[in-house]
């Protein structure tokens, strides 16, 4: 039965499928010699919507296969019967075309959100296609692994792992170790990515940020060691490192996030504390440059790989059982004594160990935040010392009244809750 409120559904529903076409249809008249422009694209997003609406009435699919059948041989026919002078196949608007009616179809059976969603996202790569050229052409064979690598860890070996608890003290759980894997992967391999296409030319500020995503303490190593080879860029170098250390508790903030959110008010207090006092001395150094130094770029394993992957994951198992361990024999002074110990080296693996530990209420909320406190001291304390022995008694008059900042920070933060 027909009411006002199903007319307005009705009307609102070719409404939208209208606007999608008018999204994408507008990208697309930027192209020269075209098939399909605005009106073209607008009428396909309300065919697809009439279209649903048939195929719902005389509850048959049919009519939905037919319309989108008939806009790609529409479109087949316009470029073979008048090709391009470009010489492109036209392709890519064939196939944005169709994607503009099945959207307008998906309108009509209730899934707007979506369906505007994908709109905006069929946009943006349509209207980035130089960008996404370049950026395939600048990719290397090791990027291009990478990235594979990283699909075969989220998308081939994740979805298959039972997601149950085995082994000592049921501390592991084959899926949850493999999912921190291709969580700690994806943010490093996101900082891989945009340091590779941002290079060094844009300063400072970008590589610090980016580095502290790739590797932290590899973007410390390799500055410091350019500090003492160049006093000219020893205040680079102070800038770079202080941003690799703060982007490393803004990391900690983002995966505690991901992996138990209630914990992150309390843990963020604490790093709070270390990131304000860690900019403010940044900022400080960064006053100080001068000229336009040459920034070297940290050669750094891309973090993908999958000796990699399975080395963190070995590290997360093991560590995530002997917390489980040190729990039972010592209590809350075992985590602290391993917190202290691996953070030397990762801070990572102790703080999704913790934060799975606090997600099977085996840690408490202080608990789990002063054993990850107490690793990114550790942390903190290992790079303060590759500062000293690398970077050398100019780089470290320089460096470590920032880390030293971090640290306080941290430790205020810590005592006051």
């Amino acid at each position: 039965m027909f009411t006002p409120e199903a007319g307005y559904e009705t009307l609102q529903a070719f409404a939208t499928s209208i606007g999608i076409g008018l999204l994408i249809g507008l990208e697309r008249e930027r192209q020269s010699d075209l098939k399909a422009g605005l009106r073209t694209f607008a009428l396909v997003g309300l065919l697809g919507c009439l279209s649903a609406l048939l195929a719902q009435i005389t509850d048959s699919g049919w009519i939905l296969a037919a319309g989108i059948l008939a806009i790609a041989a529409m479109m087949i026919a316009a470029h073979v019967s008048d090709p391009l002078d470009t010489g492109d196949p036209g392709t890519t608007s064939v196939v944005a075309l169709m994607v503009c009616y099945a959207l307008g179809a998906i309108v009509w059976f209730g899934y707007t959100s979506t369906a505007v969603m994908l709109a905006i996202a069929t946009t943006v790569l349509l209207y980035f296609k130089a960008q996404l050229h370049g950026i395939s052409k600048s990719m290397t064979h090791i990027d291009l692994l990478s990235i594979l690598q990283f699909g075969v860890l989220a998308l081939v070996i994740l979805p298959i792992l039972p997601d149950r608890d085995f082994g000592p003290y049921n501390a592991l759980n084959p899926h949850n170790i493999w999912w921190m894997v291709v969580l700690i992967s994806g943010v490093s391999l996101a900082g891989y990515a945009a340091l590779r296409v941002i290079g060094a030319q844009h300063g400072a500020a970008l590589i610090g940020l980016f580095g502290g995503l790739v590797s932290s303490t590899a973007t410390t190593m390799v500055f410091a060691r350019h500090a003492r080879a160049n006093e000219d860029l020893i205040r680079t170098a102070m800038v770079v490192i202080l941003l690799a250390n703060i982007v490393v508790m803004l990391r900690l903030s983002f995966v505690s996030f991901a992996v138990a959110p209630s914990i992150v008010g309390p843990l963020f207090s604490v790093l709070g504390g270390g990131i304000v006092l860690g900019v403010a001395a940044t900022f400080w150094g960064w006053r100080q440059l001068v000229g336009n130094d040459a920034l070297p770029m940290p050669n750094v394993t891309n973090p993908t790989e999958i000796k990699t992957a399975l080395t963190f994951g070995g590290l997360y198992a093991l560590v995530l059982v002997l917390c489980a361990w040190l729990q039972d024999i010592a209590g809350s002074r075992g985590i602290y004594l391993l917190a202290l110990a691996s953070g030397l080296t990762d801070v990572d693996a102790i703080t999704l160990s913790s934060l799975r530990m606090f997600g099977m209420d085996k840690l408490s909320s202080e608990q789990t935040v002063t054993a990850i406190t107490l690793a990114t001291l550790s942390n903190l304390a290992f790079k303060t010392g590759l500062v000293i022995s690398i970077g050398g008694a100019g780089l470290a008059r320089r460096v470590l009244p920032g880390l030293g900042a971090i640290a306080v920070g941290l430790i205020g933060g810590l005592l006051l809750i």
